[in-house]
């Protein structure tokens, strides 16, 4: 699947690279087998707050643009909510962006493990979960899950960074449509391409990903 919005994607791609966010060697990833030769941590973002804001603006002019469309990709929305706690500040930043109700997703920490939802919710309203990473899609199901027993609905989320590890299917099987803003090869290609990493490490981390992808078991989630 492509990016969704094309406002300069790959800045965010070169600011998590700058900020430390993104690291190559053996990694062990919950929920997945075998070492990950790449290991991606957007949450450095919240350390700067210019680039936060930009996360915000880069998020609402993908939505813009999308509503733009004859067909758009997203359906209308009442608020948004973060998948706790990566997606929590991208919800906020996109949320003060644009003007938008933010829906809180307490941690699942409650006696009955399900955690709470708070914030002006109104019965049968469309809420978009936002996250910051995804892997297997599991976070954004659960969340969304929540969400939905809360009374609310939910059709889609937005996740800044795909490991494209398979989670857009498995939660298409789902009934729900993610649109990720920057996908994993698309930002490998980029460092590759800008000498931040040299050709052996590009050529492990695509040849892991295409691995992975080619022995999935669709029928799991995995993590994230």
């Amino acid at each position: 699947m492509m990016p969704f919005g094309t406002d300069s994607n790959l800045d965010l791609a070169q600011m998590l690279f700058d900020l430390g966010g993104v690291q190559f060697g053996s990694f062990d990833l919950p929920g997945t087998a075998g070492k990950s030769p790449v290991y991606i941590n957007p949450r450095v973002l919240i350390s700067e707050p210019r680039v936060l804001r930009r996360i915000g603006r880069l998020i609402n002019a993908a939505i813009a643009s999308d509503r733009a469309r004859v067909r758009p990709h997203l359906a209308s929305f009442a608020a948004v909510a973060g998948v706790p706690m990566g997606g929590l500040h991208i919800a906020t930043a996109y949320a003060l962006e644009s003007d938008t109700p933010l829906v809180f997703l307490h941690r699942q920490d409650d006696d009955d493990g399900v955690g709470r939802v708070e914030g002006s919710i109104t019965p049968g309203q469309t809420v978009l979960v936002m996250d910051d990473l995804m892997t297997g899609g599991r976070s954004i199901l659960a969340a969304a899950r929540r969400i939905e027993a809360a009374g609310m609905r939910v059709r889609d989320a937005i996740v800044l960074i795909d490991r494209e590890q398979g989670g857009v299917e498995r939660l298409k099987e789902r009934g729900y449509n993610v649109r990720p803003i920057l996908g994993l090869n698309t930002m490998l290609t980029f460092y590759h391409s800008n000498q931040l990493i040299d050709d052996a490490t590009f050529e492990r981390c695509v040849a892991y990903l295409a691995d992975f992808r080619k022995h999935r078991d669709t029928d799991t989630l995995g993590s994230n």
